[in-house]
């Protein structure tokens, strides 16, 4: 049906599926409007129009100004939102499930609410890291410390590799300028990362907040997710991005090589299929399906007006 705005809402499968979109576009110090089926981004040097279905998420930094128009089609679209603060080192929002499906969601739950399922979805997540090796029998305490150990031997190797001085990770939320160079770099480095994993886990219809190794966060499972692809791409690109730019722009510099590393879509299509895989879902999923839930019956028809014996 055509609103009264322009162009008509999409319907779902007119939509870009999420392995097939732009990873994520940052913004700040902008105006935000709409456009019939493209979102305008506007600032002192002109105009651009962003058509809507084509981005998985919009980071939105300090100064940007966004219409209602502009949200409610990046809400028909599927297009998550992640406001960020100065330096993206904070994200505070996202849309709705592109799927318009529970399954996911229900899935996750079903998962992550029983301690032995939690546990073998936890033991999926660190056997994709250690593939070669079999950690069926280790316990929490021994794969995170296993984990530990890998990262730290990535973070070296990059420090070998590109010649920057390594102590450990230090970062403060609160006062990004007082980072070193290298934990700047991998903490805008790491916030892109955050970002791309949220749009997929919510576009597919999964919670940001049902971790397995993660918990207690609204984000937990955003950051679970995400460790899965940090040796690969944050990591790297932090310390190329300080190796070149030194502590210039450095955030700037290292959002745009992210953008790059995911430009390809090959760790859009990796993820959509590594989230179905770690919480066991096949490639059958109906965008439509929505029924009324009994407890006897088992699933019964919505929409339907019920009368009688049918209450009882």
């Amino acid at each position: 049906m055509k609103n009264n705005y322009g162009a008509p809402k999409a319907e779902i499968n007119e939509l870009g599926r999420v392995q097939d979109r732009v990873s994520f576009l940052y913004l700040e110090h902008s105006r935000i409007n709409r456009q019939d089926s493209a979102v305008t981004v506007t600032d002192q040097r002109g105009t651009v129009f962003i058509p809507s279905a084509m981005v998985n998420v919009l980071m939105l930094g300090p100064g940007v100004d966004i219409t209602h128009r502009a949200m409610e089609l990046i809400g028909d679209s599927g297009m998550a939102v992640v406001w960020v603060g100065e330096h993206g080192v904070r994200q505070y929002a996202h849309g709705r499930s592109l799927s318009h499906s529970s399954r996911f969601l229900e899935q996750q739950a079903k998962l992550v609410s029983n301690r032995r399922t939690r546990v073998a979805v936890a033991r999926k997540m660190y056997q994709m890291r250690f593939p070669n090796e079999d950690v069926s029998k280790m316990t929490m305490q021994q794969l995170r410390g296993k984990e530990g150990a890998r990262i730290r031997r990535v973070y070296l190797e990059q420090s070998k590799k590109f010649n920057i001085p390594w102590e450990r990770r230090e970062y403060k939320v609160s006062n990004f300028e007082a980072s070193t160079p290298i934990n700047k770099a991998l903490t805008a480095a790491h916030q892109a990362l955050y970002g791309l994993s949220c749009s997929v886990i919510v576009a597919l219809g999964a919670s940001p907040g049902l971790g397995f190794v993660h918990t207690g966060h609204d984000l937990s499972f955003v950051y679970d997710f995400a460790d899965l692809y940090k040796a690969k791409y944050s990591i790297p690109v932090a310390f190329q991005m300080t190796a070149e730019h030194g502590n210039q722009d450095i955030a700037d510099w290292t959002r745009r090589k992210m953008r790059d590393a995911f430009s390809n879509g090959k760790i859009l299509t990796q993820m959509v299929q590594d989230l179905k895989y770690i919480l066991d879902i096949d490639d059958q999923i109906s965008a439509d399906t929505m029924h009324l839930w009994d407890d006897r019956k088992g699933l019964q028809k919505f929409g339907v007006q019920y009368h009688g014996d049918d209450q009882l």
